[in-house]
């Protein structure tokens, strides 16, 4: 059986080695993202020239100065590809990370938006990444931006979001538009369920198509030498999902 983290991941791969999209030569991942990381290493592990800095990594960390390092990178143009989430996500690819209520968090409190504005603008590409996907989370306006999706054409920014995957399916973004298109639907899910799941408008084709199974070989790449590769930094999360796979 193929678990959810498994097809997110290769998912994810799919849309960093878009070759429609600018090429990604260095990704950095933040601080607690898995499945981007074994993402990456996917990617990695095809045979792609590819550099990976994880801001997480326990050991052989690149960022000697944590944060500051990586921001410095990006500012440079250095960095080509990032992964951001959202308490809030919006159809114009707004991200909420503050809270809800009159004061951001007096609602409710979200971990706080930290670099993910300066990373939304000065990274090439951002890919969005929620497993959950709810009207809760995916709403039709975020109650505070604190990274914005668009900018006004004056504003200098090198990129926005490419893509947005959820536990439900994939969508692309059009920063021309301002708007999400439902790309494919991950196994088990419905254009209508993800409708019905979703808090804000977007485009779809007639016929939606199915997110693609994980191959054999990225199975057994990311069950095998990818899992080796992440367990220093991501212990639970290597025998919740692969030490799981391979006990079945």
């Amino acid at each position: 059986m193929i678990a959810l983290e498994e097809r997110l991941a290769v998912a994810l791969a799919e849309l960093i080695l878009d070759p429609a999209a600018p090429p990604a030569r260095h990704i950095a991942v933040g601080a607690a993202s898995p499945i981007p990381a074994a993402a990456c290493w996917l990617v990695a592990k095809r045979g792609h020239p590819v550099r990976l800095s994880l801001l997480h990594k326990r050991s052989g960390n690149p960022f000697t100065e944590g944060s500051r390092e990586l921001f410095d990178l990006t500012g440079q143009g250095r960095i080509d590809l990032f992964f951001l989430g959202g308490g809030q996500i919006d159809g114009q690819a707004n991200l909420n990370l503050l809270g809800t209520g009159a004061w951001p968090g007096g609602t409710v409190r979200f971990p706080g938006s930290f670099g993910s504005a300066f990373m939304y603008f000065m990274c090439p590409r951002t890919i969005l990444f929620r497993e959950e996907h709810s009207p809760r989370v995916l709403v039709d306006r975020v109650a505070h931006i604190s990274a914005p999706g668009l900018s006004p054409p004056d504003v200098f920014r090198r990129g926005t979001a490419q893509a947005l995957v959820t536990g439900r399916c994939v969508f692309s973004f059009d920063a021309e538009r301002g708007r999400f298109r439902l790309q494919s639907l991950h196994p088990g899910e419905t254009a209508a369920g993800v409708r019905a799941a979703t808090g804000f408008d977007y485009d779809e084709a007639t016929e939606v198509p199915g997110t693609p199974d994980p191959t054999e070989a990225d199975l057994a790449l990311l069950r095998g030498p990818i899992r080796a590769e992440m367990m220093e930094t991501y212990p639970a999360f290597c025998a919740r999902v692969f030490d799981r796979k391979a006990a079945a």
